[in-house]
């Protein structure tokens, strides 16, 4: 192997190296106070955020390589997965009721007006106005809107002795819904999910380079290994940080707001460089199919851990969340009605989150 691949991964490979020094000081990172436990929380964040990046980079590759609308999924699922180990991960050592509930608001808050409004505004003061197809948004957010309101609204109003009944009802909804838009998505409804732009002289220094199939095999493994390796510092993870943040009044959407971060990390990058470069398509797939997966993938995913483990989770969003997210979908709605986005639409969403911010900061 080319030893230039160790320079590449160098972030993969600190990543791996906290890994194995997590696991063997766990118990000594854990048990010396809480100040060593805080300080133990930040390096692993950090490392887990280095391997994400890691992961985007891989998933690109593949992106690349089979294009759209494989690139988003790639993309997107490779993000979920992400999450999805870390929520299993904290899950196993501190069962949350609300965890799941919070972290999929925090993600679709994130996704949808932190980093698409923010792309939005920047790429609308370099642009103007930048095209999308304008199928993509319609499909997004109505199939966004069926799977949270089945998911998280309907749950307030199901009797808890029926909790098991409708959480087997909602993961075969859920593995339903993605089975068909995933079929359409690939098949006769692909072109919904891209848009051809005319090709400048930059794009090659604003786009990735061309892969070869072997470096496709590569990354493909790589990706793999990063996941991993997420999953084996969170396992430390969501230790140290129960006790380095026991008792300093932190709001309750603390963990699920870091998880969200954690996972959207790279996709932050990638929409930032797509807007950047004029490209708004990949950036309404990415913010989009991301929240969409984050539902859609990760509901069935630890609703079946909470059946097994006959722990209930509470997945009926509080008034306030329920608002934020109507707000979000009816301004997302209005907005990509029309195939182009500007830095006032960008404002709009920013805006959103920026008041999902606040509020959790208020603690409600």
């Amino acid at each position: 192997m080319d030893t230039t691949i160790f320079k590449q991964e160098k972030y993969l490979l600190f990543a791996l190296l906290m890994a194995l020094l997590a696991l063997s000081l766990e118990h000594r990172l854990i048990g010396s106070g809480q100040m060593l436990a805080l300080l133990t929380t930040g390096v692993l964040v950090f490392a887990i955020l280095m391997a994400s990046l890691r992961v985007a980079h891989h998933a690109e590759v593949l992106a690349e390589k089979y294009g759209e609308p494989y690139g988003t999924m790639i993309l997107t699922i490779s993000a979920v997965l992400v999450e999805v180990v870390i929520l299993v991960v904290m899950l196993s050592h501190n069962p949350s009721p609300t965890l799941l509930r919070d972290t999929i608001y925090s993600a679709v808050m994130l996704d949808l007006n932190g980093i698409l409004g923010f792309c939005a505004i920047i790429g609308g003061l370099k642009y103007g106005e930048q095209s999308y197809n304008v199928d993509s948004g319609n499909t997004y957010i109505v199939m966004i809107l069926t799977a949270m309101g089945v998911s998280m609204i309907v749950p307030e109003f199901i009797a808890a002795v029926h909790w098991q009944t409708y959480s087997i009802f909602t993961i075969a909804i859920m593995i339903l819904m993605y089975g068909i838009f995933l079929r359409l998505q690939v098949g006769q409804h692909s072109y919904f999910f891209s848009y051809a732009y005319a090709q400048h002289p930059h794009d090659a220094e604003l786009g990735q380079p061309h892969h070869t199939q072997s470096s496709a095999k590569q990354s493909a493994a790589l990706l793999v290994a990063g996941i991993v390796i997420i999953g084996v510092l969170a396992e430390v993870m969501s230790k140290s940080f129960d006790i380095g943040l026991a008792g300093m009044g932190m709001p309750p959407i603390t963990a699920a707001l870091l998880v969200a971060v954690m996972s959207a990390s790279p996709e932050i990058l990638t929409c930032v460089r797509a807007a950047l470069a004029n490209k708004m398509q990949p950036v309404v797939n990415i913010a989009l199919g991301a929240s969409l997966s984050t539902v859609i993938l990760t509901v069935p995913v630890v609703g079946l851990l909470a059946l097994l483990n006959n722990t209930p989770i509470e997945m009926a969003m509080t008034p306030i969340q329920t608002v934020m997210i109507f707000l979000t979908l009816m301004v997302a709605s209005i907005n990509l009605h029309d195939g182009e986005t500007n830095a006032i639409e960008g404002m709009t969403h920013f805006v959103l989150f920026l008041t999902f911010i606040m509020l959790s900061f208020l603690g409600v």
